[in-house]
């Protein structure tokens, strides 16, 4: 399987034009409030302009389906990647809104993968970060030999604190 990049956080012009110019897979832009990433309704207008072939994505955290629903409506989101206490029914409701759901898990030396099947079938990717108290974003890596305990063909994606200096040890980790 080819691995994917996906770049989050945009949310000034200039920044989403240059990281559009690099042909990530994604492009994630934060729709919660809390998040000092968090897109303003202005700057979101320009998600419309980001290339096709750039899989536009909204991360959320805890936020009502039906506000969801309207953003992907709203913006043409292709994808959804949800960092909160989302139910694996909720992820299912958002399966039939035509997008790709990412669901975030955070990840220390305690995470119990099982914890995950129910989400498998309603899912398209999950997403490892950093476990925190906060919802990602964090910047901090967490031990990628944990994903050797990975049990699933579910693809994934990792985040936190990823830059060159890992490309070598990204290209070791064995992916579904």
């Amino acid at each position: 399987m080819k691995l994917k990049l996906k770049i989050c956080g945009m949310k000034q012009a200039s920044n989403i034009a240059a990281v559009a110019a690099l042909e990530p897979d994604y492009m994630g832009f934060i729709f919660y409030p809390k998040s000092p990433r968090f897109i303003s309704e202005i700057s979101a207008e320009l998600i419309k302009y980001v290339p096709p072939s750039i899989q536009t994505t909204g991360v959320f955290v805890d936020e009502e389906l039906e506000i969801v629903k309207a953003y992907i409506i709203k913006y043409n989101l292709k994808a959804v990647q949800l960092h909160g206490k989302e139910t694996v029914d909720y992820c299912a409701a958002l399966k039939t809104s035509g997008v790709e759901v990412i669901k975030a898990f955070g990840i220390d030396q305690d995470f119990d993968f099982q914890q995950l099947a129910p989400y498998v079938d309603v899912v398209d990717a999950f997403l490892f970060d950093a476990q925190t108290p906060a919802h990602g974003g964090s910047g901090k890596v967490f031990d990628w030999t944990l994903l050797a305990a990975y049990p699933f063909n579910q693809p994934y994606f990792l985040s936190g604190g990823i830059d060159l200096v890992h490309a070598s040890t990204i290209n070791e980790i064995k992916v579904p």
